[in-house]
């Protein structure tokens, strides 16, 4: 059973599906081969289900691995558009590179769109689970969580846990199984407050807090610093913050400064021209030459 979504002419797959590294994390699995992103996805009640997401003519092809009803026809059509990003509207993002020369090719390319998870709390556990480690950990404790509290579809690949799977589990599952570390009962505690109410991390997506306010709300989420915050603004349609790290100041330090150190203060001026687009722009220009490489890197 095939579902095709149309797309349009500034949508490309490949630079979507590689824009960072939630690709190659569970419930994600991307083949470059043949360009073919694998996801589970999680219908409720029913048993959960594994589709192959592909780029057809002017539309994205997902290819489902049994017959379903509409309604989970819905669904997956619903999480699909969201992972890809395909109602963003990118005219003004493009527009503010066009201008530039050296950005140009962001527009051209159809680049931009930053993959996400189809819910704001699997983006959350998993932006908490790349703080000041390696990627490396960062892949062995997300597929700690799902291969322990995922619910099983075909091929044994498993969907993302819930939030009331997550709180059932002490602490100690976090620590010892999972090798979380210190973030152990960061993720309880937010599971915790997501099914309790305490915390409607979904809304995020259509707050209409100013970005400063809603990157202070981010950050009473425990394990949560500016680091997780401005990328997880990224992935709410928020683009003000450059969410820097040591690889991005590396990368632009080679790229854009003689490989000599710089001072944040520069990377901001650097970027301030694209005004509220600032970090998609730095983004774009940090992973330019990602879809050139035989295996695109696996980093934020």
């Amino acid at each position: 059973m095939e579902i095709s979504i149309p797309t349009t002419p500034t949508f490309n797959f490949k630079r979507t599906a590689i824009s960072h590294g939630w690709y190659d994390l569970p419930p994600f699995e991307l083949t470059q081969e043949n360009w073919t992103l694998m996801r589970v996805i999680d219908l409720g009640v029913a048993r959960p289900l594994t589709v192959a997401i592909s780029e057809g003519r002017r539309a994205i092809k997902v290819l489902l691995t049994r017959n379903v009803g509409a309604r989970a026809i819905e669904k997956i059509t619903r999480d699909v558009r969201h992972m890809l990003r395909l109602d963003d509207d990118m005219a003004a993002f493009y527009d503010s590179v066009t201008r530039d020369p050296e950005f140009s090719w962001i527009a051209s390319s159809g680049a931009g769109r930053l993959l996400r998870a189809p819910t704001v709390f699997e983006d959350l556990v998993k932006m908490i689970c790349t703080t000041n480690c390696s990627w490396a950990l960062t892949d062995k404790m997300i597929n700690g969580l799902v291969g322990a509290l995922g619910r099983e579809s075909t091929g044994r690949r498993r969907t993302f846990p819930t939030a009331e799977a997550m709180a059932a589990m002490p602490e100690k599952f976090y620590r010892d199984e999972v090798r979380a570390g210190y973030r152990a009962p960061y993720l309880k505690e937010l599971a915790e407050r997501v099914i309790s109410g305490d915390i409607d991390v979904e809304s995020w997506l259509t707050s209409e807090l100013p970005s400063a306010e809603l990157k202070r709300e981010m950050k009473r989420v425990k394990g949560v610093g500016d680091y997780a915050a401005e990328n997880m603004l990224k992935l709410v349609g928020r683009y003000d913050g450059l969410a820097l790290d040591s690889w991005v100041r590396g990368k632009f330090a080679r790229i854009r400064n003689d490989s000599r150190k710089t001072s944040d203060k520069k990377i901001h001026r650097y970027y301030s021209r694209f005004g509220e687009w600032r970090g998609l722009a730095l983004w774009c220009d940090m992973t330019r030459d990602w879809l050139k490489d035989e295996q695109a890197p696996l980093k934020w």
